[in-house]
C-alpha cells in the first residue's frame, strides 16, 4: 500500500501551524497527494474540475456575503446589542447555551443552513455575546471582546459538528457506514445515528459548562473591580 499520498495531510497541518491562507494550504496538500498517488497533472486538473462542478452548489453561501455586509451597514451590530442590553434577565450563558440548543437540534433534523458563522454569529450572536457581557464587566477591552467572539464562534461549530451526526440522511454518516461496510461490519445510518446521540449531549453539556464558567469568570472580575473602586 502507498501511504506517501498521506503527506498531503502534513501539509495542511504544517500550513495551518504557520497561519498560512487556508486557501493555498488545501490546494497544495490535493497537489500533493494527488501527485504523489501516481496521477498526472492533467488527470489531477481534471478531478479537481469535476469536484468542482459536482459541488458548485455550494457557492450559493457566497451570495449571503453581500447581504449581511448590507445589514451590518444599516445597523444590524448595534441593533443587536441594544436589544440585548434591554433584556437584564438574558445573560451571557443563557443566551449561549439557548443558541448551542437550538443549533443542536435544527442540525439534528438536517437544517445546517439555517445558522451559521457568516450569517448568523458575526451579525448577531457576536454582538449580542459582546452586550451580554458587558452587562456583567462594563469594562471590556479588545482582548476580551475577541474571546467572547471565539465562545460565540465556538457555540455554533459544536452545536452543529455534534448535531449533524444524529440526521440520518447526513453526508457524514453514510460515509462512515460505507466505511463500516468495506472492512465487513454491516451497520445502518439509523444506529449510527443513535450512537450519537451521546457525543451530542455530552457536547452540550460540556460546553454549556464552559459558558458558564466563562460567564463566572467575568463575574469575579467585575466583583474585584468593585472592591478596589471601594477600598
Amino acid at each position: 500500500m502507498n501511504y506517501w499520498p498521506l503527506l498531503g495531510i502534513a501539509v495542511i497541518v504544517i500550513g495551518f501551524l504557520l497561519r498560512f491562507n487556508p486557501v493555498p494550504v488545501v490546494v497544495c496538500a490535493a497537489l500533493t497527494s494527488g501527485l504523489l498517488a501516481g496521477l498526472t497533472p492533467l488527470a489531477l486538473l481534471a478531478l479537481l474540475g469535476k469536484s468542482f462542478v459536482s459541488s458548485r452548489l455550494l457557492l450559493l453561501y457566497v451570495l449571503t456575503l453581500p447581504v449581511i455586509g448590507l445589514l451590518e451597514r444599516a445597523g444590524l451590530r448595534e441593533h443587536a446589542q441594544r436589544w440585548i442590553g434591554r433584556l437584564h434577565g438574558l445573560s451571557l450563558a443563557r443566551l449561549l447555551t439557548g443558541y448551542l440548543l437550538l443549533r443542536q437540534v435544527l442540525a439534528m433534523f438536517g437544517l445546517t443552513g439555517v445558522a451559521g458563522a457568516a450569517q448568523t454569529v458575526r451579525p448577531l450572536l457576536a454582538p449580542m455575546s459582546e452586550a451580554a457581557a458587558e452587562k456583567i464587566l462594563p469594562e471590556l477591552d479588545s482582548a476580551d471582546r475577541d474571546e467572547v467572539r471565539a465562545i460565540a464562534a465556538a457555540t455554533d461549530n459544536i452545536g452543529r459538528f455534534f448535531g449533524e451526526d444524529v440526521f440520518i440522511a447526513l453526508g457524514a454518516v453514510l460515509l462512515i457506514q460505507a466505511f463500516y461496510t468495506q472492512h465487513g461490519i454491516e451497520l445502518t445510518p439509523l444506529s449510527i445515528a443513535l450512537w450519537a446521540m451521546p457525543t451530542a449531549i455530552a457536547a452540550f453539556v460540556i460546553q454549556s459548562v464552559r459558558v458558564w464558567l466563562y460567564q463566572r469568570q467575568l463575574q469575579r472580575r467585575a466583583a474585584n473591580m468593585r472592591s478596589e473602586r471601594t477600598n
